[in-house]
């Protein structure tokens, strides 16, 4: 997910969807360890949607605060 897209949700989608990539994570956490991942490169992808979706959602709250 590019940030870009991230930027255009709202604060309650930007929560959803990470509650949603963490889930997501953890189901491919699980997946690797039974040997039944097909792509590594996946695990290193939701990590990086996670910062990305923290990130946005940690400028979203510091702006409403100067605000």
């Amino acid at each position: 997910m590019k940030y870009a897209d991230i930027r255009e949700l709202s604060p309650e989608e930007l929560k959803k969807k990470l509650r949603d990539t963490r889930n997501e994570l953890v189901q491919l956490r699980v997946r690797k360890q039974a040997g039944q991942i097909e792509k590594p490169s996946e695990l290193r992808e939701l990590r990086r949607d996670i910062a990305r979706l923290e990130t946005a959602l940690k400028a979203r709250s510091e702006v409403t605060a100067e605000a």
